[in-house]
């Protein structure tokens, strides 16, 4: 069975830290972009962090630069976003997927093929 699996989401405080995982089952991540998005009831899928698992190529989206940090786990097979200074507008269902490419980092969500159940993160005091 095909399926990317994200793990790691749960509760922190304002400035606090958390990091997801993304791993994949069924197929590999070689040759694939792996890309972390967001999203909130009512609003659209957002593009957070991306990385192209061949070379480790990183994007980031403005509203995170500076505090997430997405990295390839080779040995695990795993994608995981280092996340840092939490705000209060970070909260949401954070999914994963993946998009089948050579040399490119995309950042769009029609772009990406496979992905996960998503994971949720809170931010509370």
């Amino acid at each position: 069975q095909v399926q990317l699996v994200e793990s790691g989401g749960g509760l922190v405080q304002p400035g606090g830290s958390l990091t997801l995982s993304c791993a994949a089952s069924g197929f590999t991540l070689d040759y694939k972009a792996v890309g972390w998005f967001r999203q909130v009831p009512g609003k659209e899928r957002q593009g957070v962090s991306f990385i192209n698992y061949n070379d480790g190529r990183t994007y980031y989206a403005d509203s995170v630069k500076g505090r997430f940090t997405i990295s390839r786990d080779t040995a695990r097979k795993t994608v995981n976003l280092q996340m840092n200074s939490l705000k209060p507008e970070d909260p949401s269902v954070y999914y994963c997927a993946a998009a089948p490419t050579y040399y490119d980092v995309p950042s769009q969500a029609y772009e990406y093929e496979y992905w996960g159940q998503g994971t949720r993160v809170t931010v509370s005091s």
